[in-house]
């Protein structure tokens, strides 16, 4: 009974909104064919009078009155012409008592009406008897439609009648534009002449077709007159279903005064439209309704089954959350001990690093010893030679080999410095870090052995540039790959070992290459792998790189290795600078 009644209400839904929208759109329908009928009456009415008063022009009454007189007759076309341009009309020409063509605005064209017979025209039959001659259909001449007007001319005001007519004056108009106004709109729209012919239309299948079968009489009376260029007129009915098939109901307004009808055929397709939008909002409803009393009826079943099975769920909630807590001190146990192993990761990294660098360190001790020894040789005789020119008196030299011992002094305390900072323990202290600072310290620490190795260090800071980090860890990553890049050259015949510090794209660039024979294949994807080496047993752990690595990903950076196009490896350390770390 309910899918019964549903199915009830939806139809008469339909019916309803059919009705309803049918009668909306026909009072749309009926507005808008209101205001095309104003604008077509309004240009039909424009050009009434045109003709009537161009009949009283001296040169028109000279035509007639002088066919012959062939200067005239061009002026007159050369007035004719300039009047149809200034009007925006098609055409305007001048016919005799016969129907024949004495002058016209388009003398000049092809299709020019100068010497053409339209005696047969309904507009010329109707204003030579005196009346206003009105017509619509094919040009004769040019092919093209148009909306005839005529008007008797007469000798003088004073003349009237039938028998006072001495000639024709036609305008022709141009209603095509109204065509291409009316594609805007959805819905077909036509206008029909008296005998139901289809002459403007936004829908081109339907142009020179009837509404109906016309009679014998009518389609003798379109033929005598040559309204459509003889065209076979046939109902629209007989086109194929897809260009008739907005063809049907339609509403009507009467146009001018040749018994014309301007047609429009809402869009049946519409109105279903619409209907059926309705009858789905009156389904959605009854559904919503339908719903919601299920819903109602389904909670009080379910409020039932709750009232008789509340000591069971007390009983499973207790079960629940006692595992809950049992799941809870288990994930704080593992929590606890993830931590811990976090913290022995921590520790041993660091252990490792300054592993490394105490390695690193023993690597250079022969090298700072012997920096450290000139100096102290150096202090060891300006001492003596100080002293033995203060037992001389003089002191001007005395005090020269003093300042020479001050430099050597200093030389030495920079290298124990640069040593000492580089030994000490890091604690990670995150500050700003002048790179090229950083690099002057490593190329210090590694200048002995350099020299000792015959290799040549080229060092250029294209770009001073500033990072965030730990000092100490930044001078071990660059100490690492200046070492790397020392032995890469040992066995090469020319030694040298460039580092070019520049920014591109946000980031603090160091490339590190060497003259050396560049990265084998095999060895290029296990390159920053913990102990993984190429260096001969006793000449490395195989961390140094790996640790790089690492304290160059806690930078934010990253570390790449190639083998540069020229020969050689070339190691790539970029560091994001300080506002874009901040970004």
């Amino acid at each position: 009974m309910a899918l019964v009644c549903a199915i009830a209400v939806v139809a008469t839904t339909y019916v309803m909104a059919t009705r309803k929208a049918r009668d909306d759109i026909g009072e749309a329908s009926e507005r808008q064919l209101q205001i095309i009928a104003l604008d077509l009456e309004s240009v039909l009415q424009k050009f009434e009078t045109l003709p009537f008063a161009l009949g009283f022009q001296s040169d028109v009454l000279q035509a007639l009155a002088r066919p012959d007189d062939q200067l005239n007759i061009q002026r007159l076309n050369l007035t004719l012409q300039l009047i149809q341009r200034q009007s925006k009309v098609v055409a305007i020409y001048v016919l005799d008592r016969q129907g024949m063509t004495l002058a016209s605005s388009n003398w000049d064209t092809p299709t020019t009406f100068v010497g053409r017979d339209f005696g047969f025209r309904p507009y010329f039959r109707e204003a030579i008897k005196g009346n206003a001659g009105r017509f619509y259909g094919i040009g004769n001449a040019t092919n093209v439609p148009g909306y005839f007007i005529a008007q008797p001319i007469y000798a003088s005001a004073a003349a009237h009648g039938a028998n006072a007519a001495i000639g024709v004056m036609a305008v022709k108009i141009d209603l095509t534009e109204f065509e291409h106004t009316w594609r805007s709109s959805e819905e077909p729209i036509t206008l029909v002449d008296s005998s139901g012919v289809v002459f403007l239309s936004n829908r081109q299948a339907w142009k020179y077709h009837s509404l109906y079968p016309l009679p014998g009489a009518v389609q003798q009376n379109l033929t005598g007159t040559h309204q459509y260029a003889d065209q076979a007129i046939t109902p629209v009915t007989s086109l194929p279903k897809t260009q008739r098939v907005e063809f049907g109901q339609h509403v009507t307004r009467g146009i001018g005064r040749l018994g014309w009808q301007l047609m429009l055929f809402p869009s049946q397709a519409r109105i279903a439209r619409i209907a059926l939008l309705w009858s789905l909002a009156a389904a959605l409803l009854l559904a919503i309704a339908g719903i919601s009393l299920w819903a109602l009826y389904q909670r009080r079943r379910r409020l039932e089954e709750r009232l008789m099975s509340a000591e069971y769920l007390d009983r499973t909630i207790a079960q629940r959350t006692q595992e809950l807590m049992v799941a809870n001190h288990t994930l704080e146990t593992k929590y606890a001990k993830l931590k811990e192993t976090e913290h022995l990761l921590r520790s041993t990294q660091n252990k490792l690093i300054q592993a490394g660098k105490l390695a690193m360190l023993g690597q250079m001790a022969a090298g700072i010893a012997h920096e450290l020894n000139q100096p102290l040789a150096a202090i060891r005789a300006f001492a003596d030679n100080a002293m033995t020119f203060l037992s001389r008196g003089q002191a001007d030299k005395a005090t020269e080999n003093l300042s020479h011992i001050s430099n050597a002094s200093a030389r030495m305390g920079k290298i124990v410095g640069q040593l000492n900072g580089f030994s000490r323990k890091s604690h990670e202290a995150v500050a700003v870090i002048d790179l090229p600072k950083s690099i002057e310290a490593a190329a210090l620490l590694l200048h002995n052995e350099f020299q000792t190795h015959g290799a040549a260090l080229l060092i250029e800071i294209r770009q001073a540039a500033q990072v965030v980090g730990d000092s100490v860890r930044t001078e071990q990553v660059l100490i690492n790959l200046l070492r790397n890049a020392l032995d890469a050259v040992d066995n090469a015949e020319q030694k040298i070992v460039s580092l070019v510090l520049e920014c591109e794209a946000g980031e603090a660039v160091i490339r590190i290459r060497d003259s050396g024979s560049g990265i084998p294949a095999q060895v290029a994807p296990h390159l920053f792998e913990p102990f993984f080496t190429t260096k001969p047993s006793g000449k490395g752990l195989g961390l140094g790189l790996a640790i790089s690595s690492s304290i160059v990903q806690a930078m934010n950076g990253r570390l790449t290795a190639n083998n540069h196009g020229d020969g050689g490896a070339e190691f790539v350390l970029r560091i994001p600078l300080p506002d874009m770390v901040e970004s």
